[in-house]
């Protein structure tokens, strides 16, 4: 990963924001990304920067692969004061309210990760999410995504026809509800069994990740078709604090969080894009197939998407409020009419 210590110690430095006050504060954070991959390496670099940036007035204790509490957890875990903040999905809390699922994953919605990161800094997303948040003492910091999911297949998967009868895993929730309205035979499985059910014949195949990372844990030993660009999820994590928490916080610690934070969600963007035209390059030796699926069945599956926002987002008042502010900065983007 980039390294941007030492320049955003500079800036800071620069801005006046480090002083040598001898007070320190830590703040207990957990992810549910390993340590050792490219989330869990940019992840890091944030706990660096913030400590570089504040002079060491502010630490970080990061608790990595859900080591506290189980992933989903982790959200009530901040609330109840056994941590401070949460940095997983806040999709987990879907349970809680419907209007979670549009935090971070609209299902066929943004084309790009910087898309989305513009609905949150310019399209009054961070608005609307801290609206949800605040009823559970939370605040939405901001969001970091690397890209574009790519499916993974053991038969060809070049539109939206070869959905039909398509057994592949699925998350729960929205995105099973999308693909079944298509066609597809989803199976909600957990994302560790994905590899042992392709080799059974059990699915046909698997939404797991970005093309990068379906090449890492293995996917494409097995299946040998695949679709890229990706336009089906694109699931972004969340820093998330514990409202009484982040408002104790300094004026200057707030910024320096702001700050290193916003370079996570750019680090991870570059990697993924670098990773992802590796992979790709790798891909034909390893006889897998790949499709770019036409226009026309990606505003297809879109179309169904949509249906679904409304479906989902139509549950509460706030998950109404969310879907509304995606579709508003999609059509001011003109990403759909």
């Amino acid at each position: 990963m980039r390294k941007i210590h030492t320049t955003l110690a500079g800036v800071a430095m620069a801005a006046g924001l480090v002083t040598t006050a001898s007070a320190e504060t830590t703040l207990r954070i957990q992810t549910h990304q390993g340590q050792s991959s490219s989330y869990g390496q940019a992840i890091q670099d944030f706990v660096d920067s913030v400590s570089v940036m504040s002079g060491g007035e502010l630490n970080i204790e990061m608790f990595y692969s859900s080591s506290v509490v189980p992933s989903a957890e982790t959200f009530d875990a901040a609330i109840n004061s056994i941590l401070d903040c949460d940095m997983t999905n806040g999709s987990y809390q879907a349970g809680k309210n419907k209007a979670f699922q549009f935090v971070s994953d609209t299902m066929g919605g943004y084309d790009s990760p910087l898309q989305y990161q513009a609905w949150v800094e310019m399209g009054g997303g961070r608005e609307a999410v801290n609206e949800l948040y605040a009823g559970y003492n939370m605040t939405f910091i901001g969001a970091h995504v690397g890209g574009q999911e790519s499916l993974t297949s053991t038969r060809p998967l070049a539109g939206v026809a070869d959905l039909e009868n398509w057994k592949f895993r699925a998350p729960p929730g929205m995105a099973s509800d999308i693909f079944a309205s298509l066609g597809a035979k989803p199976i909600v499985m957990d994302f560790s069994e994905v590899i042992t059910a392709l080799e059974s014949g059990i699915i046909d195949g698997a939404d797991a990740s970005t093309l990068g990372n379906n090449l890492r844990i293995g996917t494409y030993d097995i299946g040998k078709h695949t679709n890229f660009p990706g336009f089906h999820s694109m699931a972004a994590d969340h820093l998330a604090c514990r409202t009484d928490v982040w408002e104790g916080l300094s004026e200057q610690h707030q910024t320096i969080i702001e700050v290193a934070y916003q370079n996570v969600g750019m680090d991870l963007i570059l990697q993924t894009l670098v990773d992802n035209g590796e992979a790709l390059a790798k891909l034909p030796d390893m006889g897998v197939t790949t499709y770019n699926w036409s226009a026309e069945d990606r505003a297809t599956f879109r179309a169904a998407a949509q249906e679904q926002w409304n479906v989902y987002g139509g549950e509460t008042e706030e998950g109404k409020a969310m879907v509304d502010s995606h579709v508003a900065f999609m059509q001011r983007i003109g990403l759909i009419q």
